[in-house]
């Protein structure tokens, strides 16, 4: 599933491509893309809209339309956003296609069909609820330890939780529990204050360098940013996948166990419990 990284790099790839196209027309394949409102008002409310910019918030990307409505899009599994020349092959998976003007389009593949999209006057009804942004100015250390005393879960489930902090998913969590030596299953509130500034580093170390890399393309070639190009930062992992292997700090076989159904990679060394 596409994550902070990933979806930063096709929001700042779709801004830089859409903003000033407008909508010409609209094809949905595949009804249940969309989520809100039906297919039919969603195609007539989005023709004749112009694109005034494209942020990202969680991993959630948000297309910010004339009217004030706002285009949300969750990639989910496989979901992709490729701005294309219209006439563009459609392949296997299209599922909704986004006309624009200049001959060009907006189309969103997505080969599981988990992905949504929805279109709303409010994006706070949608994205309201998801937690503090972990690379934005007003997530401060100070602000994680609290956040993490006041829980008692296991480390590795609350970084996934998107109420909890907004963006994370499995592989930078599992980077970033690495590279401040601190287990997966840990309760949270048993961190010490330094393991808490350890943790905040290197979560925001992390996404910044997947984000500078273009994101994470696995093996399966799920991901691909806006011009379809894959993210490099997959050669930059060190810990995610790589069972078995030797951990880049200490020389220990990297393990894996399974936490809230998530495969989860860490050093027994590095990461004592």
């Amino acid at each position: 599933m596409p994550e902070l990284p990933e979806v930063e790099t096709v929001a700042r790839g779709l801004d830089e491509r859409l903003t000033g196209r407008t909508v010409t027309g609209v094809d949905v394949r595949w009804k249940r893309s969309i989520r809100a409102p039906d297919p039919v008002t969603f195609a007539d409310r989005l023709v004749g809209q112009s694109v005034t910019g494209v942020q990202r918030r969680g991993k959630w990307i948000m297309v910010e339309l004339d009217s004030g409505d706002a285009l949300l899009v969750h990639l989910r599994m496989t979901g992709q956003l490729l701005v294309e020349p219209a006439g563009s092959p459609d392949g296997d998976y299209t599922r909704v296609v986004i006309h624009l003007d200049e001959e060009h389009r907006l189309r969103f593949s997505d080969m599981r069909k988990f992905g949504r999209l929805i279109l709303t006057e409010d994006a706070d009804e949608v994205l309201g609820d998801l937690g503090p942004e972990p690379l934005a100015d007003d997530f401060t250390v100070e602000r994680f330890r609290r956040m993490l005393a006041q829980r008692r879960g296991r480390i590795k489930s609350l970084l996934l939780n998107q109420y909890f902090l907004a963006g994370l998913g499995n592989i930078y969590v599992n980077e970033a529990l690495w590279q401040a030596h601190i287990h997966p299953l840990r309760a949270a509130n048993s961190l010490s204050a330094e393991e808490a500034e350890r943790l905040y580093s290197a979560i925001r170390s992390v996404l910044r360098a997947a984000i500078e890399a273009g994101g994470t393309t696995l093996d399966n070639g799920n991901f691909k940013q806006a011009n379809g190009e894959a993210g490099a930062f997959v050669s930059q992992l060190q810990i995610y996948g790589r069972e078995g292997e030797l951990c880049a700090c200490c020389e220990a076989p990297i393990e894996r166990i399974t936490v809230g159904q998530r495969g989860t990679y860490f050093c027994p060394c590095c990461q004592e419990a």
